[in-house]
């Protein structure tokens, strides 16, 4: 029941910070944290729990199903495998840091904004725990309404624009999604004479071959990489992104994504064996083209957002590639780039927030010279610079490699394509550098303009500091995520198409 508790605790957190902030404004980020941190207390402790295989093969470190629509099969049922338990506890550590990069930012309606946030975090808890298709669709729609929302209500000059384009990409590939899990459960009834929504009941169901899979499978894809996001279908995110508040933007990049790459390793492939195998050499072109894809558009901007947007686009590529190569290497390093690119891109986006609340300005054309301002702002610049290109002794090169090296075995060519993006992307991290926070600042521009500008403080650096000691425990030492991870992997490869 724990997990039940844990995603009540998100939602009747966001009511009270609601309620209270409409007489006490600033009260709601409090309860927020509070929130959350009881949050990670309740992680903390399925952590630590004995895992017990169950269902399915899995190890579960947490597990509850009640009845709901029995008459059309449809349960509340929530679990919780070592791929959910890293998934959760980087929501709610990233939710933490949404909060306190907001903290200066709204002005306005306090309290609602603390209930969007904390009721998108819940849909993304229900995202990654639920096993019911049902009840994982249900969670899939609460998560979004509440993030356009926060674009709509508290983005910047073109939010109307950029949460409408958000709102009906999602939506409309959620729709795809839904008319896949009507025909698959439909399918499986006709096969079976049991109606049911049971991740595994459909597990190995005659659904799952022919034709009708293919098609069936392609809806399930669509929605998860539109969300991911992938080639051809990213251009919401760079809107969304540069529009969003601070706080929006690190849980869009730090969670919102990866619920796209989770449905593709828990649903496509598990689900649709053959088919996704037939589409595999697709599925890892689509990945490379948006590595590559990404990091050129991120060099072109000049706008920090909108780079740091793309640059979420190339990294995502790479979860793309390890999910289709799909064999124990990679899939585990599409799992550890997941959990690095939140750390290293929500700590980007709280810094390109960091700098429009004091320069007003997201044009990286108009700054420069701004570390000698700002030491400890450069600093922590220059670190997460590093990590997102992939420098080694930081997580996201272990996830990179670990890609690659297993993207190898399966496809030589797509793999060398895929790498250059490595290339690409130390031009545009350095670039972002060099234009930001190196050099002279800008003639007319507002780091120019602007007399006194504050640096990082402590409640910045607290979560700055927190993100870098996750970056480097990934990179020296991933074992303990890789160990967490590796069983849910196999039980995974087991049940979909093991090359």
């Amino acid at each position: 029941m724990t997990i039940f508790w844990l995603v009540t605790l998100l939602l009747a957190g966001g009511g009270i910070a609601w309620l209270v902030g409409l007489t006490r404004p600033h009260w709601s980020r409090w309860i927020s944290i509070v929130t959350l941190l009881l949050g990670g207390v309740l992680v903390y402790e399925i952590w630590t729990a004995m895992p017990v295989v169950g269902e399915g093969d899995f190890e579960w470190y947490a597990y509850v199903k009640l009845p709901w629509i029995p008459r059309f099969g449809i349960s509340v049922f929530l679990a919780m495998d070592g791929l959910s338990l890293l998934l959760v506890a980087l929501t709610l550590f990233l939710g933490i840091v949404a909060v306190v990069s907001s903290w200066t930012e709204i002005e306005e309606r306090e309290g609602f904004f603390q209930f969007n946030i904390l009721w998108t975090l819940a849909g993304v808890v229900g995202v990654f725990t639920a096993f019911d298709l049902f009840l994982f669709f249900f969670f899939w729609e609460v998560m979004l309404i509440p993030m356009y929302f926060l674009i709509a209500i508290w983005g910047h000059e073109d939010r109307s624009y950029a949460s409408m384009k958000f709102f009906l990409f999602t939506q409309i590939s959620g729709l795809l999604m839904l008319l896949a899990i009507v025909g698959l459960v439909f399918v499986h009834y006709d096969a079976s004479g049991d109606i049911s929504f049971n991740y595994f009941d459909l597990l190995g169901s005659e659904a799952a071959a022919g034709e009708l899979a293919l098609w069936l499978m392609i809806g399930f894809f669509i929605a998860f990489i539109v969300k991911l996001p992938s080639v051809p279908f990213h251009t919401w995110l760079p809107d969304a992104h540069t529009q969003a508040p601070t706080g929006g933007s690190v849980i869009l990049a730090g969670i919102l994504l990866k619920t796209g790459a989770y449905g593709l390793i828990r649903f496509v492939v598990p689900l649709f064996p053959e088919s996704a195998m037939q589409f595999r050499w697709p599925g890892m072109l689509l990945g490379a083209i948006s590595v590559v894809y990404g990091g050129y558009m991120a060099y072109s901007q000049s706008d920090f957002k909108r780079l740091v947007a793309y640059s979420s686009v190339a990294h995502m590529g790479f979860v793309l590639l390890g999910v289709f190569a799909w064999n124990q290497i990679a899939v585990q390093g599409a799992v550890m780039q997941m959990i690095a690119h939140g750390l290293s891109t929500a700590a980007l986006f709280m810094l390109a927030g960091a700098l429009q609340q004091r320069l007003h300005s997201r044009e990286m054309d108009r700054m420069g010279g701004l570390w000698m301002r700002a030491p400890r702002m450069g600093a922590v610049a220059m670190f997460f610079v590093v990590a997102s290109l992939g420098i080694p002794g930081l997580g996201n090169f272990v996830g990179e490699f670990m890609v690659l090296v297993g993207a190898f075995q399966v496809d030589v060519a797509l793999t060398f394509f895929a790498a250059l993006g490595l290339v690409v992307a130390a031009v545009y991290a350095l670039s972002l550098m060099q234009r930001t926070f190196q050099g002279r600042a800008a003639t007319g521009g507002p780091a120019a303009e602007v007399e006194t500008f504050a640096d990082f403080g402590f409640r910045e650096m607290s979560v700055m500091v927190l993100m870098m000691i996750g970056l480097v425990w990934l990179g020296i030492y991933p074992q303990p995520v890789l160990d967490i991870s590796a069983p849910v992997v196999e039980a995974l490869r087991a049940m979909g198409a093991t090359p």
